[in-house]
């Protein structure tokens, strides 16, 4: 029952959250040990802050809720691949496991090579992608009318 896609629904659910707030549609949730121990959803409108993305608060969340500035014993599901800003905090918290929903050609981390996730981070792609693209072209397609 608590697979991939569990989990990613549950990051989908985040992201149905900025949504509702008129925030771009993304959503993580980190998971330790089975057990999702933090939760976020793009809220930049919200704080007036360009840095608060899902993963962020997420992974800063999750710190806190761990005691460790270091996440190597979690996974983060991200309905969108994080950005490089969001890549780089995700070097530094040494997470685990990523495992992202929908890519991001014009603004993820992919395009940046070498690759600036910490080595020993492992990586899935693909989990609930049309799910995730779905409610982002949802979103910016009500933007334009």
């Amino acid at each position: 029952m608590f697979d991939d896609d569990y989990f990613m629904g549950m990051a989908l659910d985040q992201a149905r959250n900025a949504f509702d707030e008129g925030e771009i549609p993304v959503g993580a949730v980190v998971v330790c040990r089975n057990r999702i121990i933090a939760k976020g959803y793009n809220q930049t409108e919200r704080l007036t802050d360009v840095t608060a993305h899902a993963e962020l608060l997420a992974v800063t969340a999750a710190a806190q809720f761990l005691g460790s500035k270091y996440l190597t014993d979690c996974t983060l599901y991200v309905t969108l691949e994080p950005c490089v800003m969001c890549a780089g905090a995700l070097f530094w918290a040494q997470i685990g496991h990523i495992v992202i929903g929908a890519p991001d050609p014009k603004r993820g981390f992919s395009s940046v090579k070498p690759s600036i996730l910490h080595p020993k981070t492992r990586l899935t792609t693909g989990v609930l992608a049309d799910e995730s693209l779905h409610l982002l072209s949802i979103f910016f397609r009500s933007l334009r009318t």
